[in-house]
């Protein structure tokens, strides 16, 4: 599951940031009200957490723009904690709102807690299936036809994220950041390679797919 971060603190930025990955999570993040707009609308993130005082448009103004065509989870994280903010953000379709200064056990617990209530935790647990392919987190298994396909833990990794998205291009950028994570020390070579031997175990002519394919330019997507 994906975490956007949104607070121009560079340095609490990164210790949520720090904090979610070793939670489980993938993070994007952003310092602007205008790139966190251009990141949830590229990436579509399982849920954000805000903060209010930002550069040129405030926390409360993304919300009030993302509200207008996503449920996404959002949990406001502000220094400012009068009864009226808090109102507000709530009232402008934050889930939860936490002030600073952050307990980061607390706001990692808030996190389980409003994905939990979502329903978005649950769902990113469910098998997915795709074409004759079943995917299974839980235990970590891919069958076709009830017989299991053998895959390494991240192929599966790639392949469960393309199956939770079906027919969503990604590019190799966000397919790094997205099932490496942003920290990993590897090159877009690798999301190559791993799509190659994806192909091998998952399609009938791993020559021709017609599962996961090639957008020419741009990067690869799941199709059913």
């Amino acid at each position: 599951m994906t975490i956007l971060i949104v607070d121009d603190e560079t340095t609490l930025l990164e210790t949520i940031e720090r904090r979610m990955r070793r939670e489980g999570y993938s993070t994007f993040s952003a310092e602007s009200a205008e790139e966190a707009m251009r990141l949830f609308k590229r990436v579509n993130p399982d849920l954000v957490i805000l903060d209010v005082m930002l550069p040129n448009r405030s926390g409360f103004d993304f919300c009030r723009a993302v509200r207008r065509f996503s449920t996404t989870p959002i949990i406001v994280a502000s220094a400012r904690g009068a009864e009226e903010d808090r109102v507000r953000g709530l009232e402008l379709g934050a889930d939860d709102y936490v002030v600073k200064p952050i307990n980061l056990g607390e706001l990692a617990a808030r996190v389980k807690a409003v994905l939990r209530r979502t329903g978005r935790a649950e769902a990113a647990d469910d098998p997915v299936e795709v074409a004759d392919l079943v995917i299974d987190p839980r235990k970590h298994e891919v069958t076709r036809g009830g017989s299991a396909i053998a895959l390494s833990p991240k192929e599966f990794a790639l392949l469960h994220f393309l199956a939770q998205h079906p027919g969503q291009v990604f590019s190799r950028e966000a397919l790094l950041d997205r099932v490496w994570g942003r920290d990993a020390f590897v090159t877009e070579r690798t999301v190559d390679v791993h799509v190659r031997w994806l192909r091998t175990h998952i399609e009938p002519d791993p020559k021709t797919p017609r599962l996961l394919l090639t957008v020419r330019g741009v990067g690869y997507k799941l199709v059913g």
